[in-house]
């Protein structure tokens, strides 16, 4: 896919470059879960992990986090996702030439597969069966809020080992018309319970829709306008995604809830930016990582019906991730 540059202000930020994951470190402000070295894990139902932003040398980690008790054994990973016993971590090895990857990872987080990736980790979903694996990267520019960037969105089937490394060749939908343009983006996948069913965020023209695609026949359809980076709820029944409500570069977007079967839009009481794909802790919770300091972010977490107010559940975190 040739580089493709889009006009408008769009999507939802990779938290930090990568030139941040590896060399900032803030200064240990001492309130986070206690790091356990030594200890081992396992991709274990029942158990939330998150990547560890803990300064100092297991940052970037992937570690499970009971209680006041972290273990930060996994590997260092820039994106990471998992479910039913398998999952991605996306990361970039440093060196003159970067080289980006998707490690596809078994139980005992041990690397079972790599696929080469053209640009900078952006985004990462596993689905519940553990059986479809999808990311995003960028390979024009570095975030969603840049004037001018291009992402590539790849889907790779584990039970068949196909890989499709870029989706924006499937047939598209928009607005009951076949579309057909240069400038489409597609990102932020998740996926839904039958394995073939999925929601994304695609950008054509200066705006972005939510669409609903079908990987076993490979179509796309929108669904509604303004609905960036979603993420699906275990009952299948609800996404959450954000929404831009601003021009403000420095505060575009709110979290929202769509009801799949109303379509009813619920407003979060998350009244800041948000700029992760959100995931849930229950189907009454929705969790996200929100950046703090210098390179650094905190889990936080709302209730998913618009109601109460948001709290930190994982200090220092990202990428977070209750295993089912």
């Amino acid at each position: 896919m040739r580089d493709r540059v889009v006009a408008a202000v769009i999507g939802c930020a990779l938290l930090t470059g990568i030139a941040v994951e590896y060399t900032v470190r803030a200064a240990h402000r001492g309130r986070g879960p206690a790091a356990s070295a030594g200890s081992s894990f396992d991709l274990r139902a029942g158990r939330l992990v998150v990547r560890d932003m803990t300064p100092g040398p297991g940052r970037g980690r992937i570690s499970a986090v009971a209680g006041s008790t972290r273990t930060s054994v996994g590997p260092r990973c820039v994106r990471f996702h998992a479910a039913a016993g398998t999952g991605v971590c996306l990361n970039t090895d440093p060196g003159p030439i970067p080289r980006t990857y998707a490690a596809v990872l078994d139980r005992t987080l041990r690397e079972a597969r790599r696929v080469p990736l053209p640009g900078v980790p952006s985004r990462a979903r596993v689905s519940a069966s553990g059986r479809m694996i999808a990311w995003t990267v960028f390979v024009q520019g570095d975030s969603y809020t840049s004037a001018s960037f291009s992402t590539r969105t790849g889907i790779l089937d584990t039970r068949t080992g196909r890989t499709r490394t870029n989706i924006e060749d499937i047939p598209l939908t928009l607005d009951g018309h076949r579309h057909t343009s240069p400038d489409v983006n597609y990102w932020g996948v998740t996926f839904a319970r039958d394995d073939t069913r999925f929601y994304a965020t695609v950008s054509t023209k200066g705006r972005t829709h939510l669409v609903e695609g079908d990987y076993a026949r490979w179509t796309a359809r929108t669904l509604r306008e303004n609905a960036e980076c979603p993420s699906l709820a275990p009952d299948g029944r609800r996404l959450v995604y954000k929404k831009r409500v601003s021009a403000d570069p420095a505060d575009p977007w709110r979290l929202y809830v769509l009801d799949l079967r109303t379509m009813r839009e619920t407003r979060l009481a998350e009244r800041r930016t948000v700029d992760d794909q959100a995931a849930w802790l229950d189907d009454r919770t929705v969790m996200y990582a929100r950046p703090r300091g210098a390179g650094g972010s905190d889990v936080w977490a709302v209730p998913a019906d618009g109601s109460g107010a948001p709290r930190i559940l994982v200090p220092d975190a990202a990428s977070p991730v209750l295993l089912r």
